[in-house]
């Protein structure tokens, strides 16, 4: 009967952590699917590379919707029992509410381990591996970057305008202001240009056509200009915002800061509690999963839309105590390891008393 009990809870739980972790994923990657879906429409990306970045977006957003969906299934799960009087007949059986919360430990820790597989390693993978795409498609499709009817800035002090494509023209015009070298400030034209791109070399070059440089040299009292049937424009991918993949700083260079600054360095400090936080916040996950059972059977009443409610704000307070713990760790009042643990410590203590209460009735 046990085993009946724990697949028949376990099962109940399954519904309302998928839909509720569909619904979050979904509000969390509406902007970016606006953005995604613009790429596939109007700026003539493959749909298998969109489909690439909407894969690469997906661990970031799992690692702060699984915890939210374990809470809302649990206190989903265990506001319908409650109300349909199941929950009663177990108890009526002998069965106390620890032993009924067996299947959901079980769960919790799933959701757990899989919260802490990506903070710890999907979700810098995805970090990296998305200013990887990012580059790849600047590489493969530099058209992108150039909006027709617009000015475009694809690496700092350059600036491109292509003219709208009129009818009948192969390819419309183009104004480029290159400034990366101030000394010799130019400005070119062309009729038509072409991009080009070497992907085994990594290299972007716009290839232009029938068109001027205009250099103005250092001195105010000359002035060059040069006419070319075709020029090559090397666009220099190492300068552009996509290549610049920036590494975290390690544990152990982020405590050797504090040490030199004596643990008065606030941007190191909250660096360091980010890798307590690595821990902590997977361990959320499941404090979240076993405090839903008390919640749910407290507010019975509440349908499951009332548990996605309930769900969701104690979330918000958790993260309002997390913003909280993160001012007074910079302000020296607490440590970072106190500050990324104390959230997860009062909501333990909550979760122990609510069992307790609960499981008198």
């Amino acid at each position: 009967m046990h085993k009946i009990l724990d697949r028949y809870i376990f099962a109940e739980l399954l519904p309302p952590f998928f839909i509720s972790l569909a619904a979050l994923c979904f509000v969390m990657l509406t902007k970016e699917l606006l953005r995604l879906v613009e790429l596939l429409v109007s700026k003539g990306v493959g749909l298998m590379a969109v489909l690439r970045v909407f894969a690469h977006l997906l661990p970031s957003f799992l690692v702060l919707t699984l915890p939210i969906a374990g809470i809302i299934a649990s206190i989903t799960a265990f506001s319908r029992l409650s109300y349909d009087k199941e929950l009663l007949a177990m108890r009526a059986a002998g069965l106390s509410l620890l032993r009924l919360a067996a299947p959901v430990l079980v769960y919790s820790c799933l959701v757990f381990s899989l919260t802490l597989l990506l903070s710890q390693w999907g979700q810098p993978w995805t970090s990296v591996s998305l200013k990887k795409l990012a580059l790849s498609l600047l590489r493969e499709q530099l058209s992108l970057a150039l909006d027709r009817g617009a000015f475009n800035e694809p690496v700092p002090r350059m600036v491109i305008y292509v003219a709208d494509r009129r009818d009948g023209d192969p390819t419309p015009g183009i104004f480029i202001s290159d400034e990366r070298n101030p000394d010799e400030a130019r400005i070119i034209a062309a009729t038509q240009f072409a991009v080009r791109h070497d992907a085994a070399n990594n290299q972007v070059w716009i290839q232009l056509f029938d068109g001027t440089i205009h250099t103005k040299p250092p001195d105010d009292e000359q002035y060059q200009l040069a006419s070319f049937s075709t020029y090559n424009l090397a666009i220099p991918l190492e300068q552009t915002q996509y290549s610049q993949v920036e590494e975290r700083q390690s544990r152990e260079a982020v405590i050797e800061q504090l040490n030199r600054t004596n643990w008065t360095d606030t941007g190191a400090l909250r660096r360091l509690m980010e890798y307590d936080k690595d821990l902590a916040f997977p361990t959320a996950a499941l404090i979240f999963g076993m405090l839903g059972v008390p919640v749910g059977i407290v507010s019975k009443r509440s349908g499951r839309v009332g548990g996605f409610a309930v769900g969701v704000m104690i979330i918000i307070v958790y993260y309002v105590l997390n913003i909280l713990c993160e001012f007074f760790v910079t302000t020296r009042i607490l440590t970072p390891f106190a500050g990324a643990w104390l959230p997860n410590g009062l909501f333990l203590a909550i979760t122990v008393v609510l069992f307790y209460r609960v499981n008198r009735r």
